[in-house]
């Protein structure tokens, strides 16, 4: 709770896959918040109060899993509203003339977006956006069962993580003062 707080200001797009670990730890514990406070809230060094607290947010949290049927698999809806924030915020940039820089990095991103979607057998269903965070998840779940990548991988995440770094930059700069013109 704490650091999603903080990296909810900081980066979006790291918040987003915080949450997305966060789903999947909760996942781990078989939804139970009885099982998130033994064996994982436990671990952590706070006080009383912000143990507490991190319990109520996990609690609420495992609620929400279970009433929108995200226990074995799926994104609660907090986070796909994130993820459509962001899908909207892509389409603008791409659509406006404004951001050349942009648009440039996705298209050198685009064909890497394309190999994905070809190796993971995905139609163009799933919104580059999400296949590129899909990307950065599934590197990020690689190096936490220490999984070696191909070098050619690591070159195409390189370049991922740049154009969902600009997209999350362009979302907190969107935030604090809008970048679009009011009669887009």
């Amino acid at each position: 709770m704490f650091i999603s707080q903080q990296l909810r200001q900081k980066s979006i797009a790291e918040y987003l896959l915080y949450m997305w670990q966060v789903e999947d730890i909760i996942r781990a514990y078989g939804c139970s918040l009885t099982e998130l406070r033994k064996s994982y809230i436990s671990q952590f060094q706070i006080d009383d109060d912000k143990r507490e607290e991190l319990t109520d947010w996990y609690g609420n949290l495992v609620n929400m899993m279970n009433r929108e049927g995200c226990r074995e698999k799926g994104h609660l809806q907090i986070n796909k509203v994130v993820l459509m924030q962001l899908i909207e915020l892509h389409n603008r940039l791409l659509d406006s003339s404004k951001f050349p820089f942009y648009r440039s990095e996705y298209y050198r991103v685009l064909p890497f977006i394309v190999e994905l979607r070809r190796k993971r057998g995905m139609s163009n269903e799933e919104n580059e956006v999400e296949t590129c965070f899909n990307a950065l998840y599934g590197r990020i779940m690689l190096g936490l069962k220490k999984q070696e990548i191909s070098k050619e991988t690591e070159g195409a995440i390189k370049e991922i993580s740049t154009l969902v770094g600009m997209l999350a930059d362009y979302y907190h700069k969107d935030k604090i003062e809008p970048i679009f013109d009011e009669d887009m």
